[in-house]
């Protein structure tokens, strides 16, 4: 999740970076514009929720088809920030030793082991990514409760409540727009954009580049989710027909919307962000 990523590494970075020097405002403007990579780079919610309103395209294909691109983004936002810093003369962290890269390794070999677990057994055919996700909750919980104790057992049902409203909310969310999805496709709307599309030119670059320019637009004004709910039923029969794999398109759908999580006016990363850094908006 984005607008958790920008909660806990901006809750950790800001006050560090501001200890050294840094500008409040780009610190969080790194920490906001950094957050989508996690919708890309999997395990991504966001894939398993376009997997499940398009009934179904493989999640393990989705996870492996994010990699690149979430690699890219990461890439060209580290250069960009590294520019940045430098023309500013930001300071740069001494260059730790092998001893202590090797006990920092030490001490996140057993978080890190979430990733092994989640990945390798999805897209090693192990586990769905329903089975997947089950698993993750019984290997966090056991660190959390025997191996760092952060949590007790008399935290549990406070957790569980909180996770069944997150949960119930998105699935009312997916129901909604499944319902949606076969109105619309009774009243012949996918194919009336379709057509309207078409019309502009039948070039599939010159169509995919309008779609993205929409999905962009879109992102900015909507949240995430809903979103993906009511516009992957009317784009992926477009793109379909231009003979676009629907893998393919979750990725691009997914990378044009996480750019409208932090802009304004409705960017659910940006307010996180800013709220974290304790830096205005308009910084």
């Amino acid at each position: 999740s984005a607008v958790a990523s920008a909660a806990a590494v901006g809750g950790v970075m800001s006050p560090l970076q501001k200890k050294e020097g840094y500008d409040p405002a780009y610190s969080a403007a790194v920490n906001i514009a950094s957050c989508p990579t996690g919708l890309l780079i999997p395990p991504s919610t966001t894939f398993i929720v376009y997997s499940l309103i398009t009934n179904g395209t493989s999640i393990a294909a989705l996870f492996v088809a994010g990699y690149v691109p979430g690699i890219l983004m990461g890439l060209g936002l580290m250069t960009v920030a590294g520019i940045i810093a430098k023309k500013r003369g930001y300071p740069v962290a001494p260059r730790p030793s092998m001893r202590e890269v090797a006990q920092r390794t030490a001490d996140a070999i057993l978080p890190l082991g979430l990733i092994v677990i989640v990945m390798g057994g999805i897209i090693g055919g192990i586990f769905t990514a329903t089975e997947a996700s089950a698993a993750a909750v019984v290997y966090t919980l056991f660190l959390a409760l025997v191996v760092y104790r952060e949590i007790g057992v008399r935290d549990l049902p406070g957790i569980i409540l909180e996770s069944a409203v997150t949960t119930s909310i998105v699935l009312l969310m997916i129901g909604c727009s499944i319902a949606m999805s076969k109105v619309m496709a009774f009243a012949d709307i996918p194919y009336t954009v379709s057509d309207a599309l078409l019309a502009i030119s039948e070039n599939p670059l010159v169509l995919l580049l309008v779609i993205n320019i929409a999905l962009l637009v879109v992102g900015t004004f909507m949240d995430m989710t809903p979103a993906l709910l009511i516009f992957t039923p009317i784009f992926l029969p477009v793109v379909k027909d231009l003979g676009m794999d629907p893998v393919h398109f979750g990725v691009v759908m997914t990378f044009n919307l996480c750019i409208g999580i932090c802009t304004p006016p409705v960017g659910s990363a940006l307010f996180v962000g800013c709220s974290v850094a304790k830096v205005s908006i308009g910084q």
